[in-house]
């Protein structure tokens, strides 16, 4: 077991984070403001853009394999190396499907 440390861009908190441990996990432990619904891994409410670093998240089905490289899924994610997140930052799908959602509502 390795504990990494997670930075948490512009927020300054910080948190060391076991390689076995979800991030969404550790931070609600530490009682650092995490947002989150699912926890499964589909909802993408708890994404953060990978700043610097690699993690692990094998059942982050709610990415495209391209996003995998660049935003962590914190209730999947677990570090495999330091780390700098840019919490708040979601993936492009997640944008694209609300920009489709407020599409649709406007043709209603």
């Amino acid at each position: 077991m390795t504990d990494y440390t997670v930075e948490f861009v512009g927020t300054g908190e910080t948190i060391e984070i076991s390689d076995k441990q979800t991030i969404l996990k550790a931070c609600i432990e530490a009682g650092i403001a995490q947002e989150y619904s699912c926890r499964v891994g589909m909802c993408l409410a708890c994404s953060a853009e990978i700043v610097e670093g690699e993690v692990a998240q094998p059942a982050a089905r709610g990415l495209t394999d391209e996003e995998r490289e660049n935003y962590a899924l914190t209730c999947m994610a677990r570090p495999q190396s330091d780390l700098k997140l840019d919490r708040g930052v979601y993936p492009p799908s997640i944008e694209d499907d609300a920009a489709s959602a407020a599409a649709a509502a406007d043709d209603d």
